[in-house]
């Protein structure tokens, strides 16, 4: 019985090791091995591998790209102009052995390494090239040149840079406030000088408008003077020609007038002698006479 239970505990003992003993690496995957934490080797073929059970540690790394987005970067330009650049980095493993070395095998730490490295790319060449650069077709030159710059310090950490890309170039929050209190302050200026155009423009108006009807009234008063002339002419040359034609009548005529504007108030009082002038044809009208 004791050799049964001892051949079973040799036999899941024997399974234990030998399932152990291998492993597999895929198409996707570097595989370092450690022994006892220390790197021994690096395998990149795809297929079933074999390391000393409870010695060596296998730790996988992802052959593909991977993506890396660093935080926001404060530059100032060529032209001193400040800009807040977001970027992300595609990369790939190349030689897991430095990458585990450098980083320790995790993303955090590679995280690290590629941060400091990134912001000092975009600073450094961003700080030669104005914002036309960034914004014109000179963009994809200046992204080249950063790459490159980032690639040649992360080959140290066994990684390849294969692509970086600004995604995102943002104006500080102190610039964008400025921008903002000068566009308000334009389009303020913009509606005052509005304004003033919109007055002046009224007050010519108003100016012409006047101008214009100053010049109706002096041209219809002096119609009418005109007309007010000839009127008269025209009654003083009737008169003229009733008094040639009978001197006594037209007399009489006058003094008729005379007569109708002197009583026609009503209350006029007039302190005359019973032989004035004014009462002559009064003193010889046929009643006068009958008497």
């Amino acid at each position: 019985m004791s050799r049964s239970i001892a051949a079973i505990g040799f036999i899941a003992i024997a399974l234990l090791i030998l399932a152990t003993s291998f492993f597999t690496v895929h198409q996707t995957q570097h595989v370092l091995v450690t022994r006892l934490g220390e790197p021994v080797r690096v395998i990149s073929t795809p297929g079933l591998q074999m390391k000393i059970p409870f010695i060596e540690t296998v730790i996988s790394f992802d052959r593909r790209l991977l993506d890396f987005d660093a935080q926001g970067t404060e530059v100032i330009l060529g032209d001193q102009r400040r800009l807040v650049v977001d970027s992300f980095t595609r990369y790939r493993i190349t030689d897991p052995l430095r990458f585990f070395q450098a980083s320790g095998g995790t993303e955090g730490g590679i995280r690290l390494r590629l941060q400091p490295i990134v912001s000092s790319a975009i600073r450094n060449v961003l700080g030669n090239e104005p914002l036309l650069a960034v914004l014109s077709t000179e963009r994809a030159r200046v992204m080249g040149e950063i790459r490159n710059r980032v690639n040649e310090q992360a080959l140290g950490f066994g990684l390849e840079v294969v692509d970086l890309r600004i995604r995102r170039a943002d104006l500080p929050e102190e610039n964008t406030q400025a921008i903002l209190s000068r566009m308000q302050s334009e389009r303020e200026r913009v509606a005052r000088e509005a304004r003033a155009e919109g007055a002046e423009q009224a007050q010519r108006i108003r100016a012409n408008a006047d101008r214009e009807r100053t010049v109706l009234i002096a041209e219809a008063q002096s119609s009418s003077e005109i007309l007010r002339g000839e009127g008269e002419r025209e009654a003083i040359r009737i008169f003229a020609e009733a008094f040639q034609r009978d001197p006594v009548f037209y007399q009489f005529y006058r003094t008729m007038q005379a007569y109708r504007e002197a009583f026609s108030g009503g209350e006029t009082r007039l302190i005359l002698t019973p032989d004035s002038e004014f009462f002559r044809y009064l003193r010889e009208s046929p009643a006068g006479n009958a008497r």
